[in-house]
């Protein structure tokens, strides 16, 4: 059955096996649990009208297993700690790393009493592990057993740090201010500190500096803390959100009147403090919203009244503001950064149209200010979700989904940042039925599929380990409804593989030499065993790591690669018919003793395709990089201080170091960049830092982070044309009336004389009337959003942001409050 297009009514959860629910968050240091009744709540799924068709056997393909040795059974068996919970009664429980290498984790488990219940609030433990989740010991004496909150009550610090903050579930009402809970090593001790204030959301760490905290209370004032919160400071009033910037610089947005709603009226200011709160730069005003990525700051505004808003972009700070040169966006559309780096900005623009579900993606210059249209018909669903895809392990290499006019979703992949769009290759080991012709593609499962349940995880990549790629995806002519498998690449998605039968959990260890993987929707809802391979996915050994099947919850590791422990989390009834929590962790560093050698590496050229010119071979964004990779039957350990090596070479310019510049466009029957009608004969006028500029091109733009040299050199010139065009410092904005200037004013008093005067006075009272009339017509605006994703330090904060993913688990809907308007 093909798969079109749905919009969830309400809110949903992703179902994690039978018994656990689980969303992923932006923290990639924590990640949360919550036991739920066998099922699950059903949603109600509205769907969009589909074809007329009948549905086909999927293609298939037969999985690689490998029978595992007495020997390694024995191994593991020796090297497997199961750790059950008694008597703790907690329907959540939350899991977070500290510091990098430690081995120490902490776990907080809490319940919170029924809305009817008489009593308020709930009761919670924590727990600490200090041997990578061998053993856990309850802690909770060390913060004199106070009821800690489920929503953002554990929070470590950025990298190394051994910082870690719980906050405190205390009563609004009956107290002045919340309470935290400090540590600075690790968890071995805490410090009760009393707070002037009520957390409104989490506490945000420095990413450079534990010890600088900000933080906004639930009536909008904004705080900081240099001391790791022993001291905190309120340093303004009505603020809506905030972001770090560059170095020290903390962004915020405010309505100096506190207004309800300010965000959505484009009534709010955007202010800059670069000495920690001791003094204040207003840098744009009259926002909707804004966002930080990639050393860029945006600013959604509205030009003039009732007009559609724009994007402006900062690249130094707030200091100047340029216009993007972006399609505007009314009331029903929303601008979503999708990717970004100092180089370039992904940005979706979303279509006219309240049910449109599709939109474009525009790439950037390296100054955020001109973009290229990169891929129409770009999937972004009703419920706020894209597919959009950065793959880690290769560079230059981005999958996403596309909405066909006929409603099929199909996966497509760039491999120069957006250049070029193509479909993915059919897997090696699958074959297409004889009806299907040419049109068979392996189609991959995003966040669109993950928030409906049709898949547990998204794509999984990463930097350490080289080329390999980790998905759920399906085999035709779109996306299939139907379950999916796992499949592999270990090119970065040149070939594909088939690997697993069915949706997984999945894990990458020891930089690539070790990948795990558990089944997500067993036939009685409950697991005993693993699956690991040691050559990227290939081929599979099954491990039975318990004897009494356990409910899966999750599945952890600590955060990166370089690991070789498993967590799997769950939990089974008791005596008492009581659910215990149970988590079982396995080593297999005892498994994989040799270290790997020279012998064990060999030399690979990235993105090398078959039959390809030898002087471009693996020629991308501008040079080449051989990579010393694991060969696939070294059995062997890469350890935790492997480092990935890479030789790099430059290549001559190509067509394909070239985007299709603004005002121009990819014609779909060759790979000419062809001028826009509506821009043909026009030289395109830009205008930056208060000055026009006029570019004239030929129709091409080499791609931002190309490093290529001599070769393909299209010509493009720029002319600085000395005519004002506007303040730089702040984007212009909308006003609601408009005042005469004060010159004019007095030079009509000086020709007229004094019996103008009374006609003045007159201008004036209906004047005055107009602006109580229109001043106070505020228009209602749809929320619509500039989404920011996957950047952890670049989030403005909001008050629904949970943490979690690879670090700390927390699974949970998550908000849709990081999209700017």
């Amino acid at each position: 059955m093909t798969w079109r297009l749905l919009v969830l009514g309400g809110a949903c959860f992703l179902l994690l096996g039978v018994g656990g629910q689980c969303k992923e968050q932006r923290n990639r240091r924590t990640v949360s649990f919550h036991q739920t009744q066998q099922g699950g709540d059903q949603r109600q799924v509205l769907s969009r009208p589909e074809r007329d068709t009948t549905a086909s056997p999927r293609p298939t393909f037969t999985a690689c297993k490998l029978p595992l040795t007495p020997l390694e059974h024995r191994v593991l068996d020796q090297n497997t700690h199961e750790t059950g919970f008694h008597g703790d009664d907690g329907s959540s429980f939350t899991v977070t790393w500290v510091g990098d290498g430690t081995g120490v984790i902490l776990v907080l488990s809490t319940i919170s009493a029924p809305l009817d219940s008489f009593f308020e609030g709930g009761s919670s433990r924590l727990y600490r592990s200090a041997d990578y989740g061998k053993s856990f010991h309850d802690i909770s004496h060390l913060i004199n057993n106070t009821f800690i909150r489920k929503e953002f009550g554990l929070l470590a610090g950025p990298g190394n740090s051994q910082q870690v903050i719980l906050t405190a579930d205390t009563p609004v009402l009956d107290n002045p201010g919340g309470v935290i809970f400090t540590s600075t090593d690790a968890g071995v001790s805490f410090k009760s500190v009393q707070l002037p204030f009520h957390l409104a959301q989490p506490i945000t760490f420095h990413f450079l500096n534990p010890e600088y905290l900000v933080a906004i209370s639930i009536d909008g004032g904004l705080w900081l803390s240099l001391d790791f919160g022993a001291v905190w400071t309120k340093v303004h009033e009505g603020t809506q959100s905030f972001t770090w910037g560059s170095g020290i610089t903390l962004f915020f947005s405010f309505s100096p009147k506190g207004t309800v709603e300010a965000d959505r009226r484009g009534e709010l200011f955007l202010k800059r403090t670069e000495d920690l709160g001791k003094t204040f730069t207003t840098v744009a005003h009259s926002i909707f919203s804004f966002g930080y990525v990639g050393g860029f700051l945006f600013t959604s505004v509205m030009e003039t009244l009732g007009a559609p808003r724009v994007i402006y972009v900062s690249s130094d700070q707030g200091d100047h503001f340029n216009k993007a040169q972006l399609p505007s966006a009314s009331t029903e559309q929303f601008y979503s950064v999708l990717d970004g780096d100092e180089d370039m900005i992904f940005m979706h623009v979303d279509n006219p149209g309240e049910e449109s579900y599709f939109g474009t993606v525009y790439t950037s210059d390296d100054r955020g200010i001109l973009y290229s249209k990169s891929l129409e018909r770009h999937l972004f669903g009703g419920e706020g979700k894209s597919d959009f895809t950065n793959v880690t392990s290769m560079r230059g290499v981005y999958l996403t989904n596309v909405l066909e006019e006929d409603g099929r979703i199909r996966t497509v992949i760039s491999f120069n940042r957006g250049g070029e769009w193509t479909l993915l290759n059919k897997p090696q080991n699958v074959e297409c039925g004889e009806d299907s012709g040419n049109d068979c593609n392996l189609h991959i499962h995003g966040e669109h599929s993950r928030y409906n349940g049709i898949t547990p995880m998204l794509p999984l990549s990463d930097p350490t380990a080289v080329g390999l790629v980790i998905a759920h995806g399906s085999v035709g002519d779109s996306i299939s409804s139907t379950r999916p498998d796992v499949y592999v690449s270990e090119d970065g998605g040149y070939k594909w593989k088939g690997s697993l039968r069915g949706p997984h959990h999945y894990s990458i260890l020891d930089a690539g030499g070790l990948v795990v993987a558990v089944e997500a929707h067993p036939m009685d809802g409950q697991i005993n065993t693993i699956k690991f391979s040691t050559d990227e996915g290939q081929c599979w050994k099954v491990y039975n790591f318990t004897e009494q099947p356990i409910f899966f919850a999750g599945l952890t590791s600590e955060p990166g690669t370089k690991t070789m422990n498993i967590s799997v989390w769950g939990y089974r009834p008791e005596d008492d018919h009581q659910p215990m929590w149970v988590v079982v962790t396995i080593d297999f560093q005892s498994l994989l003793t040799r270290e790997c050698g020279n012998q064990d590496y060999v030399q690979w050229l990235a993105h090398a395709t078959e039959g390809g010119d030898l002087a471009t071979e693996g020629c991308v964004l501008g040079y080449k990089e051989i990579f010393r990779r694991l060969r696939k039957l070294s059995v062997c350990r890469n350890g935790r201080d492997y480092v990935v090596s890479r030789q790099k070479s430059p290549c001559p310019c190509t067509r394909e170091d070239y985007l299709c510049d603004y005002g121009y466009y990819l014609h779909e029957n060759s790979s000419e960049c062809m001028r826009q009608l509506d821009t043909a004969d026009h030289a395109l006028e830009v205008c930056l830092n208060g000055e026009e500029e006029e570019l004239r091109t030929s129709g091409y733009r080499k791609i931002p982070s190309d490093k290529c040299e001599g070769g393909f050199t299209p010509l493009s010139r720029k002319e600085t044309v000395n005519r004002h065009c506007g303040n730089s410092s702040q984007p212009p904005t909308a006003s609601p009336y408009s005042e005469t200037p004060r010159e004019k004013m007095l030079l009509i008093v000086v020709c007229v004389g004094l019996g103008i005067v009374i006609l003045v006075a007159v201008a004036a009272a209906v004047y005055t009337v107009r602006r109580m009339i229109y001043g106070n017509r505020a228009p209602t605006y749809r929320f619509s959003v500039l989404q920011l994703q996957d950047d952890d330090r670049s989030i403005a904060a909001d008050p629904e942001s949970v943490a979690s993913s690879n670090g700390t688990s927390v699974f949970q809907v998550d908000s849709d409050d990081d999209l700017i308007e």
